[in-house]
């Protein structure tokens, strides 16, 4: 069974293991994918400093997790 998505992940760990999950974090204006702190900043850490709401913030892995 394939791990999900979660908050404590790196956008480098999304990517790794889902390259098509760029697309989705861009629609929530994550464009964290090629900066280089990607490989230590969390998806949480990244979706609070730019701003997403907890509530945008579920929306989003849930959209990660059904690729």
């Amino acid at each position: 069974m394939e791990e999900k998505i979660s908050r404590e992940m790196t956008f480098q760990q999304v990517m790794e293991r889902k390259p098509e999950a760029a697309e989705i974090m861009m629609k929530y204006g994550l464009h964290c994918i090629g900066c280089h702190i990607s490989a230590y900043e969390t998806v949480e850490e990244g979706a609070r400093a730019h701003g997403i709401s907890e509530d945008n913030i579920d929306n989003l892995l849930s959209e990660l997790n059904k690729i």
